[in-house]
């Protein structure tokens, strides 16, 4: 056994500590046309990690803001979905629930997904999207996260504990998204 240090443990440095990364895991090409009531899109998704992997979809779904649904249909996976539209449980919390057939293995399914923008675990996580409006008809989506434990400052008096302690944080922040939409209307 080794006897125990005198020497204080060295503090991490800022580049453990505070991470950024601008390269995104997914980009998104969405193309969108208005019919009758109804958005149609053609989206393109390209996801870089882990999978390296390519979706096609056509979305439908209607224009009006009480709708309730949208329809997609993969033809890569030949796949069908009705989703429901997000519905808020609480401020941060949503529900959404749809259901769909797989042509290819010739079964029916339901899913369903709980999504908050905050996480827990000891780490705070916001997750959010930024949409930048390029010209008319042309928007950037822009989906990032951040997680972090924000700093924490103690101290004590009259024990054997220092006056002062501060533990100076972490962040952990990535762009995860990236999506161009181009809406196409008669004023293009």
């Amino acid at each position: 056994m080794e006897p125990p240090s005198s020497r204080p443990e060295e503090p991490p440095s800022w580049d453990e500590l505070y991470k950024i990364n601008l390269l995104p895991s997914e980009l998104f090409l969405k193309f969108r046309k208005e019919l009758q009531g109804l958005r149609v899109g053609v989206n393109l998704e390209l996801y870089n990690e882990p999978t390296n992997d390519y979706h096609a979809k056509l979305v439908l779904k209607p224009l009006s803001p009480e709708r309730k649904w949208k329809f997609i249909y993969e033809p890569l996976h030949q796949e069908v979905r009705v989703l429901s539209k997000k519905i808020p449980l609480t401020r941060f919390l949503n529900l959404q629930v749809g259901v769909g057939h797989n042509f290819q293995m010739n079964a029916m399914g339901w899913k369903w997904k709980l999504t908050s923008c905050l996480g827990g675990d000891g780490v705070s996580r916001i997750r959010n999207k930024t949409t930048l409006g390029l010209s008319p008809g042309i928007d950037f989506r822009f989906g990032w996260r951040a997680d972090f434990v924000l700093p924490e400052v103690t101290g004590a008096l009259g024990t054997e504990e220092p006056l002062f302690n501060m533990s100076s944080g972490r962040l952990e922040a990535s762009l995860d998204r990236v999506e161009a939409i181009i809406t196409h209307s008669d004023y293009l």
